[in-house]
């Protein structure tokens, strides 16, 4: 079985700080919503889910759990959300979307954070389907809300980057606290969990 390569805590912080930087700065720039051509639709798409916490903690979050899991989790849980939000997105975008789609996204960081604060293993058609039911809804959220200037193609574009990149850090600070057994984990699944609480109660 070929081995991932290892990830080093200053990998995975210089990851995590270029995305904070990258999203600030693409914040600060008015007009980043799109209808500027492929760059500044790319951009667009690329901070939506960096510049959501409920979308970003999500996307962390199943990197994390796909860590834990192990074997063939690793690739499979990222690969379904990344696949799965396409399509709903697709979806989303003409028009599309069921109800309770902000209820569900909140009820996703409650889910995945438990799972990753208890380490939760579970065989892999399970996980599959859990992180795609999840996924439709990030992805509905996602295409519903692309602005009507911008390429649907380059902003979506931007957002499954976005989603991989977050998967990765995840993944990489799953890695990382696993490998040491640290409280780390259960203390950034706890707080991912708690926040999807309060979001499901307000």
């Amino acid at each position: 079985m070929t081995k991932l390569p290892s990830f080093s805590l200053a990998r995975v912080s210089a990851l995590a700080s270029g995305l904070v930087l990258s999203a600030a700065s693409l914040q600060a720039h008015p007009g980043h919503d799109g209808g500027h051509g492929f760059e500044w639709d790319f951009a667009g798409g690329f901070a939506h889910p960096i510049g959501g916490l409920d979308h970003l903690l999500a996307m962390v979050a199943v990197g994390v759990w796909a860590a834990q899991l192990g074997g063939r989790a690793r690739w499979a849980v990222p690969a379904t959300f990344v696949g799965v939000m396409v399509a709903a997105a697709a979806l989303g975008m003409n028009g599309i979307v069921p109800g309770g789609v902000e209820q569900m996204i909140a009820a996703s960081l409650l889910a995945f954070g438990l799972m990753i604060t208890v380490a939760k293993r579970m065989p892999l058609y399970a996980g599959i389907g859990l992180t795609a039911l999840f996924a439709a809804f990030h992805g509905f959220a996602h295409g519903s809300e692309i602005p009507a200037a911008s390429g649907a193609w380059s902003y979506g574009f931007g957002f499954v980057v976005a989603t991989a990149l977050l998967h990765g850090a995840g993944y990489g600070f799953g890695k990382l606290v696993s490998a040491q057994r640290s409280w780390l984990a259960e203390t950034a699944g706890m707080f991912i969990a708690v926040i999807g609480a309060i979001l499901l109660a307000v």
